[in-house]
């Protein structure tokens, strides 16, 4: 059989009012874009004659504008997971006109298979071939993995293929492309080593699900990363340094550990930085996601392997790996994410994990999602993954943002996602808070050290006065977020006076 030719208008056609749709990508890297776009436009018309169009949408992760913006701002989105990080869609969230659940992507797969997310109508796949062969079709994804297999199975209603000249073929057979089994007879994954495949080069489905091809020429809406600054060049020197220390004196393993590292330019500029220190040993990255400046590490043989989900990279770095395929070939994976994030894995390697807090309290609770404990800024991704099954959990960020007005050091984190008992470090431009085998006490003093000096004063005053209500965590629930408080009276959480707070 002819596979079918259709445009990406006629595509949309098809998705009704009320269903849910299934994506391939993770980040904006290997999502689709023409015919997201598309029904986007198709929400617009069906409003403006006066019917109704929503759909939910499963994800690998964030998508681009052309999707996640396009549609929650032509008001089609009713329900999303798991994980976003485009503007316009977080503005629809916080406005309470999206219902958004922030999952861990490790388990997205899992949940769409268990039903608890309700059924897939579509899955709607990008890639850079589509072959076949007798009575069934392989299909060669593009940048990412994400959880094409699983929604290409579970698709009751058929698949379409985004066919997009951008991505090269050059990137047929990068992927390992494994899907779990149901519970409770899953099997053991068989990774031992970051570049170990165990799976396919292409998703296999019957040829007959596929019920239309839009070919396009799209580039993936990638984001440019800022260049290292004078912070995050010490985190990474920091990062450095702790390791170092711990190889030193054998507590990580002479042959060292597998790097993660998380999502956004500080993370980039803090890996790269660990790439740049002579002393730090070649290694191999195990991750969800990589970025710019560990491709490049490869390039100078200092990453010697890298497994992820998604080549989160801009589009020229993205053009340089196809080109370089046959460089790059025996030291890329990309797979799905509920490998790339898998628990069992990841504690099996044994994975360094660096990632991003937006703000940690002073004993070692670290928030990832919230802004102020209300605004969803992207999503807790996969950092959770990575930081409860890691080697060794560390957790990066500037000890100030917007311009000093806000410390990322603060007396109770105003939304948790990771508890102290995963945290093994914090690391600032200040220095190291290494929270192993500590209490909770000595865990305050430890990040106190690492915050901005500002705050130093005010944070040592919540803990004296927090010290009178006695516990194992001293806290004064009064005052415990006068500084958070403080910010949204006056943009700035530099309290003068802590009185109004202890009535």
């Amino acid at each position: 059989m002819a596979f079918n030719r259709i445009t990406a208008a006629e595509a949309a056609s098809f998705i009704s009012n009320g269903e849910t749709i299934g994506l391939s990508g993770f980040t904006p890297a290997g999502t689709p874009k023409s015919v997201p776009a598309e029904i986007a436009v198709k929400a617009e018309q069906e409003h403006a004659a006066g019917r109704a169009f929503k759909i939910n949408i499963f994800t690998g992760a964030s998508t681009g504008q052309s999707c996640d913006g396009a549609l929650a701002n032509a008001d089609a989105i009713n329900f999303r997971a798991p994980y976003t990080t485009n503007k316009d869609f977080r503005t629809h969230v916080n406005n309470n006109e999206i219902c958004y659940s922030d999952l861990n992507l490790s388990n997205m797969a899992t949940q769409i298979r268990q039903g608890y997310l309700g059924k897939v109508d579509w899955a709607i796949i990008e890639a850079c071939e589509i072959e076949q062969h007798g009575d069934k079709a392989h299909i060669y994804l593009t940048a990412s993995g994400g959880i094409s297999p699983t929604i290409c199975r579970l698709a009751e209603k058929g698949i379409i293929i985004e066919l997009n000249a951008f991505h090269s073929k050059n990137c047929m057979g990068i992927h390992d492309v494994y899907e779990l089994e149901n519970h409770p007879f899953r099997k053991p994954v068989m990774i031992m080593k970051a570049n170990d495949r165990i799976g396919k080069p292409y998703i296999e489905v019957d040829a007959s699900r596929i019920k239309g091809i839009v070919e396009c020429n799209i580039p993936d809406e990638a984001r440019a990363f800022k260049d290292a600054d004078e912070v995050t060049t010490t985190i990474g020197q920091n990062v450095a340094d702790f390791l170092l220390s711990n190889l030193r004196s054998g507590k990580i393993p002479a042959s060292f550990l597998n790097l993660q590292s998380g999502v956004g330019s500080g993370a980039n500029a803090v890996l790269g930085a660990l790439g740049q220190c002579p002393e730090v040993p070649n290694f191999n990255i195990y991750t969800e996601v990589l970025q710019d400046a560990p491709v490049q590490l490869i390039r100078d043989g200092r990453v010697l392997s890298a497994s992820t989900c998604s080549l989160t990279v801009t589009n020229d770095c993205l053009k340089g790996i196809y080109n370089d395929m046959d460089f790059f070939r025996d030291k890329l994976v990309l797979r799905p994410s509920e490998i790339s994030n898998c628990p069992e894995v990841i504690a099996r390697i044994g994975v360094c994990s660096l990632n991003t807090a937006i703000e940690v309290d002073i004993y070692g609770h670290a928030n990832s999602t919230k802004i102020c404990g209300t605004k969803m800024m992207n999503g807790i991704g996969g950092s959770a993954d990575f930081t409860n099954n890691a080697y060794l959990s560390i957790f990066t960020c500037g000890s100030t943002t917007k311009g000093g007005a806000i410390s990322s050091i603060v007396p109770f984190c105003s939304h948790i996602d990771h508890t102290s008992h995963f945290i093994d470090a914090v690391i600032t431009e200040y220095g190291i808070a290494d929270l192993r085998g500590k209490c909770a006490m000595d865990k305050a003093a430890e990040l106190i050290k690492v915050a901005h000096p500002d705050y130093r004063p005010l944070l040592q005053d919540y803990l004296h006065i927090a010290s009178k209500f006695k516990g194992h965590t001293h806290h004064c629930l009064s005052a415990a977020f006068a500084m958070h408080d403080t910010l949204r009276r006056k943009g700035d959480m530099r309290l003068t006076d802590w009185s109004e707070y202890l009535k």
